[in-house]
This record gives structure tokens, C-alpha cells and sequence, in this order.
């Protein structure tokens, strides 16, 4: 399946990406595929090219190409232990320094590529994302509600900028939150909040599941959760982006 690394000139200089497409002739819808914090590696390319064998051009970019070039950091084959929390220790300064008003800008460069690019649709695309990447793709489809169709987010922070942006997004919503990330009581304060937006939406707690479920390279990798994700996630993007 084709493939290739990109460069997005955005306000702070050149993000690198992974863009991920179909085998068949385009156009095809185009997915904004956020990473977890620790980036562009093996497993996320392989989640892009499952969603690009299903019709869509896939781009994940290094949400952190401020601080360099994807790796950034030497990542063992498997994160978990004391690995995983010395890794998580190196990036939190660079999650705080991702900030709302910077990411708007980097999304808008993300959207302008996607749309410049031969193999993709012309209209609305999907988002999708994990961990902060699930933060920012919600972040990605309130602040651009008429080029977003669907969003999901998955074992993300997503209700992290309140509801006022909550209420702002036009596309579909999935949110699949892991068990331990939120209690069933957060979980109905959130869909109230949904409900009261008129959103189209499915939010819900996936049972067993801890906090990065959806990452097979992980310790917290559940692979019902995962299969979950994929159950969800396919139909949203199905539902709302026209495949060819």
C-alpha cells in the first residue's frame, strides 16, 4: 500500500507527517489521524494503512515537530514499567507546551495540506485520535465545524477546553474512553453535555480497558478494546465521508 513521509509548512516552520494511501485510483476522503504522545512509530502507521485499506487517505503528523523530526525519542519495541513512565516524564514539557492557540494554527496546516493533496476528496474529512491525540482532534473539529464530518477520540481528555467548545462541533462524535480514565458518573456529565449541544454522538466507557488501550506496543494494550475501537470507529467514518 503506498506511502510516503510529507512536510507541512506551518507559522513554526516544516511539521513532517506520515501519509498513508489506498491501493485503488483516488480521490479518496481524507483522515486526519492524530498519535498518542509518543508518536509516529510502527503501530500508528499501521492503524493509518487499516483505515487506508478501507478508502481513505490517512495523514498522522508528529504533533511535536517543534523539537524535531519524528523519532524524537528512542522508543523501546514494547513501552511499559519504568520505560513508560521515564518516556512519559520526557514528554509532558512538550505536551505543555503544545498549547490551544498553537495547535489551532498547526491543524489549519494540516487541513490546507490534506486538501492540496491529488489523492484526496474534495469536501469534509475525519478526525481521529489517542491519548492527547484524541484532545486534539476534538480540538480539530470545533474549531473547523464545516470541514470536519466526524471525530473520534479514543482514551483522550476530551472534555479537557469545557463545554462551550464541546457545543461547537458540527461532525459526528464518537468518544471510547478508557475505564480507567473516567468514572461512570464523569461519563453522564459529559454526555449531558453532548446531549444538550444536539450533537450526533456515541460516548461510552470501554469495560476492562486502562488508559492507551488502543496501542498494541504498550503495557495498557487490550485487544477487545481495540477491536471495539475498530467496530466504532469504521461505521463513523463510513456514516459521514463518502468512500469511492
Amino acid at each position: 500500500m503506498p506511502s510516503r513521509t510529507v512536510h507541512i509548512h506551518t507559522s513554526n516552520g516544516d511539521a513532517d507527517a506520515y501519509l498513508a494511501l489506498p491501493d485503488s485510483p483516488g480521490p479518496h476522503p481524507g483522515i486526519l489521524m492524530y498519535p498518542d504522545a509518543f508518536g509516529i512509530r510502527p503501530v500508528l502507521r499501521d492503524m493509518a494503512h487499516t483505515l487506508a485499506d478501507h478508502g481513505y487517505c490517512v495523514l498522522v503528523p508528529n504533533i511535536f515537530y517543534r523539537h524535531g523530526p519524528a523519532p524524537l525519542l528512542e522508543l523501546p519495541d514494547h513501552i511499559g514499567g519504568e520505560s513508560r513512565s521515564a518516556l512519559v516524564d520526557q514528554l509532558m514539557p512538550w505536551i505543555h507546551e503544545l498549547t490551544a492557540e498553537r495547535f489551532r494554527s498547526d491543524a489549519d496546516a494540516y487541513l490546507e495540506f490534506l486538501a492540496a493533496q491529488p489523492e484526496v476528496a474534495a469536501g469534509a474529512v475525519g478526525a481521529t485520535g489517542y491519548c492527547i491525540g484524541g484532545l486534539l482532534a476534538t480540538r480539530t473539529a470545533y474549531a473547523h465545524p464545516s470541514q470536519v464530518a466526524a471525530v473520534a477520540a479514543f482514551h483522550g481528555p476530551v472534555g479537557a477546553d469545557g463545554t462551550e467548545e464541546l457545543a461547537k462541533i458540527a461532525a459526528d462524535i464518537h468518544f471510547g474512553h478508557a475505564e480507567s480514565d473516567l468514572t461512570t458518573e464523569a461519563l453522564a456529565e459529559l454526555n449531558r453535555t453532548l446531549d444538550a449541544s444536539g450533537a450526533n454522538y456515541t460516548s461510552e466507557i470501554y469495560p476492562g480497558t486502562v488508559h492507551g488501550f488502543t496501542m498494541r506496543d504498550t503495557d495498557a494494550f487490550d485487544p477487545a478494546g481495540m477491536q471495539r475501537h475498530w467496530d466504532r470507529l469504521l461505521p463513523l467514518l463510513g456514516g459521514a465521508l463518502k468512500v469511492t
